[in-house]
């Protein structure tokens, strides 16, 4: 069974930092890209950042560049968002995502159930 396990959610004030990780067991790691997404009240669920484990490709949404990093800790099968900088329209729910990346789990995509982060002073 796929579990995506997020922590490190709570509350912070503007300027501060927080470390989110997930925990991914059940899957081969080495075969999935990994993401995070947030979503913020009454708005749609967007991305945030995404790394490949093949090519070592790393994406961020723009409103996240230079403050957020996305990182990997293989031999813990866990992924990491460093956030620094943390802004008031940071505050969301933070999504781990697992997408498959080869057969037979190409396409496939798993969603942990959410970590709050409130950036509030």
């Amino acid at each position: 069974q796929v579990q995506l396990e997020e922590s490190g959610g709570g509350l912070v004030q503007p300027g501060g930092s927080l470390r989110l990780s997930c925990a991914a067991s059940g899957l081969p790691f080495s075969g999935f890209a990994m993401g995070w997404y947030r979503q913020a009240p009454g708005k749609e669920r967007t991305l945030v950042a995404t790394i490949t484990r093949a090519g070592g490709t790393i994406n961020y949404a723009d409103s996240v560049k230079g403050r957020f990093t996305i990182s990997t800790d293989n031999a813990k099968n866990t992924v990491y968002l460093q956030m620094n900088s943390l802004k008031p329209e940071d505050t969301a729910v933070y999504y781990c995502n697992a997408v498959g990346m080869r057969a037979p789990y190409y396409g496939v995509k798993y969603w942990g159930k959410g970590t709050l982060v409130t950036v509030s002073s």
